[in-house]
């Protein structure tokens, strides 16, 4: 397969991984019963929500988009570089953790303004669930894919636009991140709603700018490490 022909079918993959993550949006369209300030997005897909189908169809196409797209990096564009490759393999383990998550739903996750009868309270009771453990992997692939991509930017040369506005997307996805981590620790209302949609929104745009970045790069850059 002609190397330009990869980077552009890479680059279409990255960015409908990217609208398909965005699939939570279709809150603000139909009525599913929850509060956006202080919900999480795992219960849009819980099995007694309206609409779920919609929300875990659109989990399931993000990550098996992002792994294809990964594998299709690994194996296809070179040059093989260190930050490069690592930022292929987390993405692929990113898009495997997210097809799992949308497999292991929640029914609701406790939170000071947001109480869940029938479910374990405390420090961080999403704990309590199989959806911890694939949620946990899935931020941490793409907290790695992101840094990792933004090292290789910076130091090969490549894809300037993730250099750029993804390392800009990176800060206001970490702020949110840490926003939702303080808000569990202390156990307060910090509208932890809105702190993991601005995170999972952000994350949607930096898949898309990877994309866009893949899909425009012409040259591969030749270089040492």
């Amino acid at each position: 397969m002609a190397e330009r022909a990869v980077r552009v079918v890479i680059g279409v993959l990255l960015m409908l991984a990217g609208i398909c993550y965005s699939s939570w949006l279709l809150e603000f369209v139909f009525d599913v019963g929850l509060d956006p300030i202080h919900s999480f997005l795992s219960e849009l897909e819980a099995p007694d929500r309206p609409y779920r189908d919609w929300f875990e169809d659109g989990d399931v196409l993000a990550g098996s988009l992002s792994a294809a797209a990964a594998l299709l990096g690994l194996v296809f564009l070179p040059p093989r570089r260190m930050f490069s490759t690592v930022g292929w393999v987390a993405l692929a383990a990113f898009g495997a953790a997210t097809v799992g998550d949308s497999q292991s739903p929640v029914s609701c996750v406790p939170a000071p303004a947001h109480p869940c009868p029938d479910e374990p309270s405390g420090l961080l009771p999403q704990l309590h669930h199989l959806h911890a453990l694939t949620s946990t992997l899935a931020v941490t692939s793409i907290f790695v894919t992101m840094i990792a991509f933004t090292l290789a930017a910076r130091r090969y040369g490549r894809w300037p636009i993730v250099g750029t506005v993804g390392l800009g997307l990176l800060v206001v996805i970490a702020i949110a991140t840490v926003w939702m981590g303080l808000s569990s620790i202390l156990d307060t209302d910090w509208a932890l709603g809105v702190a993991q949609r601005i995170q999972i929104g952000g994350m949607s745009l930096w898949l898309g700018t990877l994309g866009v970045a893949v899909w425009r790069e012409r040259v591969p850059a030749r270089i040492t490490v």
